[in-house]
């Protein structure tokens, strides 16, 4: 079996040609004391490769008006290419430099990690951003989804491009997939297979050699040492988190949790806007975050308010959090929340470029690719007993992180004992 994957979708454009290509394993598989290196590797895979060097690969990409980039997220790097048919075969062997002879520069990559620590320096600025960070490590700890893709300051610091090779080399191993959608050459599929940059992917067989790679990706247990974490900041701002790891993407229950997280926190007439903004009005930005993942996906509740309203936030926002495991959601809400989960697929993957990522992301975890077909019968039989089920399962016992000054955060931590 190849472990490159070629899926075309023709679709009416003028004349543009997107192509999205996910190699499976990212952030997640970062080694230990080297968080961030994924992140490195796919920001400087851009800066030269194969026989051009930056200013070259720059050049060609500009001349052509095209865009080419590569970004890391948890499950996967993702790459990504929108160019007019007509210079499509020229380019799309760039993205087969990119993975099989990256220059990986010096000077480049030590550009690329000062540009990386200036964005977590600035991250540490924001109060939502240091909760977030503290309740993935509280649910986490070193496993898949324990750090921002970006790293870590400390572990940035020991990037090199010695420990970047072998993360590189091993890029040519992993199973990947491309997906190139709009209006492209009638022989691309034939272009990547006997070019040159793609040499090395095509001709390696999944089954010739074990995999010499070994992802940090581990299966999340369900014993925490601590149920609440705290980060003291001399503000007046207080952002509250809740919520738990849950399933992947792919699980039975993730449909009936995704339908949970929209009710909760999508549109207006969501739970968490009537009761936390209109009914009380104790908090100026409220929500849910609850991303695909091909693991234990993070499920959480968050709100940004003020000390003085922070008492009665936590208690709201646990009052909304019991509602979903108590309570099944009514008929009519349940008919509402079903709508507005449809109009969240169909606002996603509006452009071609979006429908392209999202075909090439649920390859890269392991699904068919018209599971979103499969979504929409399911969604149809789905019942307020199966969503309340899943919840029961779930959402029990979750996590809290707050982030506020010292005397609010007391207070937080008191009422959480008390309600939990």
């Amino acid at each position: 079996m190849n472990n490159l994957k070629i899926t075309l979708e023709e679709r009416k454009t003028q004349n543009i040609m997107v192509a999205k290509l996910w190699i499976n394993e990212g952030s997640r598989a970062d080694p230990n004391g080297l968080k961030g290196i994924h992140q490195i590797l796919s920001s400087v895979m851009s800066r030269g490769c194969g026989p051009y060097d930056n200013n070259k690969l720059a050049e060609i990409v500009e001349n052509c008006g095209a865009i080419l980039r590569c970004e890391a997220y948890e499950d996967g790097l993702l790459i990504s290419l929108k160019c007019i048919k007509n210079d499509a075969n020229d380019l799309i062997s760039l993205i087969g430099w990119m993975i099989t002879k990256p220059s990986l520069d010096r000077n480049q990559i030590e550009l690329e990690k000062n540009l990386t620590l200036k964005y977590l320096r600035r991250q540490r600025e924001n109060s939502y951003q240091q909760a977030f960070d503290g309740w993935r490590q509280l649910a986490y700890k070193k496993g898949p989804y324990g750090h921002d893709p970006l790293g870590l300051i400390n572990d940035i610091n020991n990037v090199t491009k010695e420990s970047i090779i072998p993360i590189s080399n091993s890029l040519i191993y992993r199973k990947k997939n491309i997906v190139i959608s709009g209006s492209y050459p009638a022989n691309i599929e034939d272009h990547i297979r006997s070019s040159k940059a793609f040499e090395k992917i095509i001709r390696y067989n999944l089954k010739d050699k074990i995999f010499p790679f070994q992802s940090n990706s581990k299966i999340i247990m369900e014993d925490y040492d601590d149920n609440i974490y705290t980060k003291i900041e001399d503000t007046k701002q207080v952002v509250i988190l809740i919520g738990k790891p849950t399933v992947s993407y792919s699980h039975e229950a993730d449909l009936a949790l995704r339908l949970i997280a929209c009710y909760l926190g999508y549109g207006m007439s969501c739970l968490l806007f009537k009761i936390l903004r209109e009914k009380y009005g104790v908090v100026y930005e409220v929500g849910v975050y609850h991303p695909v993942r091909e693991k234990e996906t993070p499920f959480i509740i968050h709100a940004s308010t003020t000390e003085e309203k922070a008492t009665i936030t936590i208690k709201l926002l646990h009052e909304c959090w019991n509602r979903i495991i108590v309570n099944e959601i009514i008929k009519e809400e349940l008919s509402l929340t079903k709508t507005k989960f449809i109009g969240q697929i169909a606002h996603s993957m509006q452009s071609i470029s979006q429908q392209a990522e999202r075909k090439a992301h649920l390859l890269g975890i392991g699904l068919n690719i018209n599971y979103d077909k499969e979504i929409r019968t399911r969604l149809k039989i789905i019942s307020s007993k199966d969503i309340l089920r899943a919840a029961q399962i779930y959402l029990k016992n979750p996590l809290l992180s707050v982030c506020g000054n010292k005397q609010v955060v007391k207070k937080i931590e008191k009422e959480w004992e008390n309600l939990f």
